[in-house]
């Protein structure tokens, strides 16, 4: 697996999210996500019409299976991120090479929908020792969830690949 360009690590670097949501990590696999024909880049800009509804998302890399988090580490407000992190989706159980609509959802896809100033939405894909029995410390709410506890309770480690887009109130 070609490992993801140095330039990559380094926007989620300047992106804050490298820090904030996840620790410094090699990229394993290829995170490839589209909402619609738009493609999303590290730092893109998608309004939140646009992000309605749930985005296709491809994993491709060694692991047989995948977890996918998507998290708002600036909710509600980028200044004062007092929900860090908001849980958008949670899949587990993602083939490798396949479409996270062919895992388990374990929190329902909630699209971007940021109060006030502009917001960060994060991917961020997990490689599996093999399929999950059960999820440990399931989430119930959205708010104050965190990717590193979700990864450390379920022994994933580092993310295998990791991607942001940020979004404002229209």
């Amino acid at each position: 697996m070609a490992q993801m360009p140095r330039s990559a690590v380094d926007s989620l670097v300047l992106g804050r999210v490298i820090g904030d949501v996840v620790d410094m990590f090699v990229p394993l696999a290829e995170l490839l996500v589209r909402y619609g024909a738009k493609q999303i880049s590290n730092g893109c800009e998608i309004k939140p019409p646009m992000g309605d509804e749930r985005p296709t998302v491809h994993i491709r890399g060694s692991s047989n299976y995948y977890s996918l988090v998507m998290v708002d580490p600036d909710a509600p407000n980028p200044s004062e991120p007092t929900f860090r992190e908001w849980l958008h989706w949670l899949v587990v159980d993602i083939p490798g090479g396949s479409d996270a609509s062919k895992g388990k959802e374990v929190m329902p896809y909630m699209g971007p929908q940021p109060p006030v100033g502009t917001h960060r939405y994060v991917f961020a894909a997990f490689q599996q020792h093999g399929k999950m029995e059960a999820v440990t410390a399931k989430p119930v709410e959205r708010q104050h969830f965190s990717t590193r506890r979700f990864s450390a309770e379920n022994e994933l480690g580092l993310p295998a690949a990791a991607l942001y887009f940020e979004s404002s109130k229209i």
